[in-house]
């Protein structure tokens, strides 16, 4: 793990969230009690153009709290714009996400950062999966056939790559494709890599405020597009099995530069 510099976080959690000012707050309260008796972190909530009291809960909840920091989309970009906004302001070189509306445990978040940080194998990514998902039966009926429709085509290993709890590398992460429902897909993005990717079990919470922003029509139609476009890139990838900047040995970098200032004469 690369260690980070003076006074930067360890760990950047990246939020998004669209009209979540009813569930905010304590999410932000919740994420404060599972990381800050642990190491230094910072939160960045992406609040997605919400058209409620969202962006103003997040002013007040800045004042209390010295980790959080928030910024705005003018207008509606989607979550996985949401989160690379995060990401890309992050300082921290680990990023963990998770849903704004309160559904993803907080307390999970350790165990995952943990087994990113101490794993054997080293992961890159490391994805929660909702053992008992707290929603309706359509929607966990339509969660298990897209997540066995994915793994299928793309053959990714991952039974659950649409909860939002997750861990990985940031520097990864802002390497691969970026596209509209990119969030879904990080599994097979980071493997396209070359990187390890792992599951634990989480936690998972019934919604108790607002509501989904996506129907299972829409949220299927759309992932069908984006499926076959990871498959053609899958296909068109290729990961050099290692890349570096060769250094020659002093005497050696001498020698060539006096060769290079003698051909440069002729």
């Amino acid at each position: 793990m690369t260690r980070p510099a003076d006074g930067a976080p360890r760990l950047s959690v990246v939020v998004p969230v669209l009209n979540e000012a009813e569930s905010i707050g304590e999410l932000i309260a919740e994420i404060d009690r599972a990381l800050a008796p642990i190491f230094h972190h910072e939160v960045i909530v992406v609040d997605d153009g919400s058209t409620d009291d969202t962006l103003a809960v997040l002013r007040v909840l800045a004042t209390r709290y010295a980790t959080l920091r928030v910024m705005r989309h003018k207008s509606r970009a989607g979550q996985s714009a949401a989160v690379r906004s995060g990401v890309k302001v992050a300082r921290a070189d680990w990023i963990a996400t998770l849903d704004g509306d309160g559904q993803n445990d907080p307390s999970d978040l350790p165990g995952l950062i943990m087994r990113a940080w101490n794993g054997a194998d080293r992961p890159s990514l490391v994805g929660g999966v909702r053992i008992k998902r707290q929603d309706s039966t359509a929607r966990r009926m339509a969660g298990r056939f897209a997540n066995r429709v994915r793994n299928t085509i793309l053959r990714d290993g991952c039974p659950d790559t649409g909860c939002g709890i997750k861990v990985f590398e940031r520097e990864v992460f802002l390497d691969v494709a970026s596209f509209g429902a990119m969030h879904r897909f990080l599994p097979a993005l980071f493997q396209m890599r070359g990187r390890t990717c792992v599951y634990v079990p989480v936690n998972h919470r019934p919604r108790l405020r607002g509501r989904s922003k996506y129907g299972n029509l829409k949220r299927g139609l759309i992932g069908l597009v984006d499926l076959a476009g990871v498959y053609w890139l899958k296909r068109r990838t290729s990961v050099p099995a290692a890349s570096w900047e060769e250094e020659l040995p002093p005497v050696a970098a001498e020698q060539e530069e006096q060769r290079m200032n003698v051909r440069s004469f002729h």
